[in-house]
């Protein structure tokens, strides 16, 4: 049984598919809802073959979805699902999570990093407990997925690392806002820049992508006066679309440069591959009502 992400949702929208994922393995952090869910499923609808790491194997009171009910709409979408229960910031389980895919399909083709923890609280009210679980989820699970990820991703004939991060943008005026977040998913950006640079011989692309605004998803609705924040957001397909764009390089241009290392808007990815109008992925709010997202 499917819910309001389903397939049928998945498919609409202005972006034209131009390439397919069919017969890649995706693992993905945190893909049991929200944007993950929906990355999961735009690239299933291509016939990919998705490998679920999360920690909700049961039902959550507050959260809807857990890593089985993700992997049957994935597979009602077309694709093949692997779930899995386990937590990005456990050693073990990650390197389970890589062991598996490996056996059940062959190798990954692509790593996503989008287990992410949020907290906004200036410094003197941040607690520790939520600094640590932002660094161990955000920078640490980042880091070691993508770390254990690598040698079968050498072995792809398209190995690529996608981490829902943001730009590395030095303004002062994010880390004053927040820099207990600010850090972490920076954190989770300089692990792109650097594996950019660092696997430029093996063959591996590594990006960020970031929407241009708010996304509705669980964890900003259950943020205090959630409800209304999203009602100038865009929904997740718009992240799912361009995520696919990037991973099929829907999105290259003579004027894109290497596909290694770039922090991409979804915007900026998705108007590349030739999408014009936006407010489709809207709620409803006009266009020049929406949040603008952080760090941009």
């Amino acid at each position: 049984m499917t819910s309001s992400n389903d397939a049928s949702d998945a498919a609409a929208g202005p972006y034209k598919a131009a390439g397919s994922l069919e017969g890649r393995t995706i693992l993905i952090s945190g893909g049991s809802r929200g944007i993950g869910l929906a990355i999961a499923t735009r690239a299933a609808r291509d016939g990919a073959n998705i490998v679920l790491l999360a920690k909700t194997g049961q039902p959550h009171a507050k959260l809807e979805g857990t890593v089985y009910t993700a992997a049957e709409q994935i597979e009602a979408a077309g694709g093949k699902a692997l779930p899995l229960v386990g937590d990005v910031r456990n050693d073990d389980d990650v390197a389970g999570a890589v062991a598996a895919a490996v056996e059940r399909f062959g190798g990954i083709d692509v790593v996503i990093n989008n287990a992410s923890a949020i907290d906004l609280s200036k410094t003197d009210a941040v607690d520790m407990k939520r600094y640590d679980l932002m660094q161990d989820i955000n920078v640490r699970g980042t880091f070691l997925l993508s770390k254990l990820a690598l040698p079968t991703l050498r072995e792809s004939r398209a190995g690529h690392i996608l981490t829902l991060s943001p730009p590395l943008n030095l303004d002062p005026k994010w880390a004053g806002l927040h820099l207990a977040y600010t850090m972490a998913k920076y954190g989770m950006s300089l692990t792109t820049l650097g594996l950019a640079e660092e696997l430029k011989g093996d063959g591996i692309s590594v990006n960020s992508l970031w929407p241009c605004t708010l996304i509705d998803t669980a964890a900003i609705r259950n943020m205090p006066g959630g409800e209304k924040i999203v009602r100038g957001a865009r929904g997740p397909q718009i992240m799912a679309d361009a995520a696919h764009a990037v991973l099929t390089g829907a999105n290259a241009t003579p004027d894109t440069g290497s596909r290694s290392g770039n922090f991409y808007t979804d915007e900026q990815v998705l108007a590349a591959a030739g999408v014009t109008d936006f407010t489709p992925y809207s709620l409803g709010a006009p266009e020049g009502r929406l949040v603008p997202d952080i760090f941009l």
